[in-house]
């Protein structure tokens, strides 16, 4: 028996499947480049906080007494 509620379903199930067959490399790409927006992200952010670190480091010794010398 050919149940029309039945073919709707099968429809619906064949064009989701198509649906998510077309749209899985998409979804992998889009992952993959939001992976390396965050790795591209974190190693700015390594990079920046190395150069306040050493900035600090050298405001500190401009910053600290300089010892005389003694002139002999």
């Amino acid at each position: 028996m050919d149940d029309p509620i039945n073919k709707v379903a099968l429809r619906i199930f064949a064009a989701r499947r198509n649906a998510e067959a077309l749209l899985k490399p998409a979804d992998t790409r889009l992952k993959l480049e939001q992976q390396q927006a965050r790795e591209e992200l974190s190693a700015k952010t390594e990079r920046l906080r190395a150069l306040r670190l050493a900035k600090e480091v050298a405001d500190k010794e401009a910053a600290a007494p300089h010892p005389r010398r003694s002139e002999e």
